[in-house]
């Protein structure tokens, strides 16, 4: 592996364990310490989730055009004041300020790393090093670690709860996006500019005209949709099942220990004997066969069904993850990578959260029918699956593949 590529991996790692480490606190700081009405502490989780996945098509479109070494440093900059100024936060509007701040800095830092990432798994295989597939699955597996390791090291800063030990979470988070900004200064090679201003601006009609792209941002939400049900169906079940949500943590616990140890060896199994379409159509069919699995298993007592849930979707999750990442360096020309990588994320972000009142109320009837109707969508997933221009087939100026 390339030292770049321990960069990315190392860093992406880092910064998780910085957001994880505050994150998913926040609900109990908001409504608990600084007493904020339930309605309105909804409202700012979802203008960070927005401000982060919703803007993903903004900071690929910085990367393209600027190159990924100033969106990350700027980003981890934004990150760092972002959690200063959250730590300190004691109204509503700064409360706002502050986690759009933290959301946008990911916006710029993310689409940037994963692009980078992608292309320099693709720079590796081409020279006769690992799979495309493996680097990533190393780059979702050290990420994982992070988002393992983060809540841990929350859990101990907060210990005793109040707005000091939330300070002192977000101080420490801020530390790690400070390490996380010196390692890229000092390691990350600086890049010319990718594009002329008006050639990016181009690309965003390209890119909502390319009909593989689209295909891989729809199979690429079934996905995502699923995923998320890990946060919304998952507890479901859990308190029908044993009246709690108590074994909650140790289930994601579960999830990431499998990604971080697992990542790696399912895809020296898989990549030998699928193609990047069939990694993710496989791993689609996993996740289906995750749903379809808690409606025999809800009969029996205890957390059985959750448990099956959590191990198959996560499964599929570490064959779909790797593969799509691989499979949208071959859609997309090198220069538009951040754009694509933005436009993926941001394009299903839209979808889940479109889809996601009509899943809420159909959780809300009991029975293993709401189960079945959900393996239904990585279902229709999998059908979506693009195959991948054949190369040297593509003429100049249709889709992500043209040079113009």
């Amino acid at each position: 592996m390339t030292p770049l590529a321990r960069l990315l991996i190392t860093s992406q790692f880092a910064f998780n364990v910085g957001f994880f480490a505050v994150l998913p606190y926040l609900a109990d700081h908001l409504g608990g310490t600084l007493g904020l009405g339930g309605a309105l502490v909804g409202f700012v989780l979802g203008l960070r989730t927005f401000s982060q996945q919703g803007l993903f098509i903004v900071g690929g479109v910085l990367t393209d055009r600027y190159g990924p070494r100033p969106a990350v440093l700027v980003g981890c900059a934004l990150r760092v004041a972002g959690f200063v100024w959250l730590g300190f936060a004691g109204s509503a509007w700064t409360v706002i300020g502050a986690v759009v701040t933290v959301g946008f800095a990911a916006a710029l830092f993310s689409p940037a790393v994963e692009s980078e990432i992608a292309r320099e798994a693709l720079r590796l295989e081409r020279s006769g090093g690992p799979r495309r597939t493996r680097t990533l699955a190393r780059f979702s597996a050290g990420g994982q670690a992070g988002a393992l390791l983060g809540p841990v090291l929350g859990t101990l800063l907060l210990y005793g709860g109040g707005a000091a030990h939330f300070r002192t979470a977000c101080l420490t988070g801020a530390g790690v996006f400070l390490f996380v900004l010196a390692a890229h200064v000092r390691l990350m090679p600086r890049g010319a500019t990718r594009e002329p201003g008006a050639q990016v601006r181009g690309s965003w009609r390209t890119v909502l005209g390319d009909r593989r792209f689209l295909l891989l941002a729809l199979a690429y939400s079934t996905y995502l949709l699923a995923y998320n049900q890990l946060y919304l169906a998952l507890p479901a079940e859990l308190d029908r099942a044993t009246g709690s949500q108590a074994a909650l943590g140790w289930l994601f616990a579960l999830s990431s220990v499998l990604v971080v140890f697992g990542s790696a060896p399912l895809e020296r199994f898989a990549a030998p004997r699928l193609d990047r379409q069939a990694m993710i159509r496989t791993g689609l069919l996993l996740i289906a066969a995750a749903f379809a699995t808690v409606a025999p298993l809800r009969t029996l007592d205890g957390p059985a069904a959750a448990i099956a849930f959590t191990v198959l979707l996560t499964l599929g999750q570490m064959l779909v993850l790797p593969a799509t990442r691989a499979l949208l360096t071959d859609l997309a020309d090198e220069q538009r990578l951040g754009l694509a990588t933005g436009a993926l994320s941001s394009l299903s972000g839209l979808v889940v959260l479109a889809a996601g009142a009509p899943v809420g109320a159909l959780l809300d009837h009991d029975g293993p029918a709401p189960w079945l109707v959900l393996a239904t969508i990585p279902l229709l997933g999998l059908t979506l699956v693009p195959r991948p221009p054949r190369r040297g087939t593509e003429r100049a100026g249709q889709g992500l593949t043209s040079k113009a």
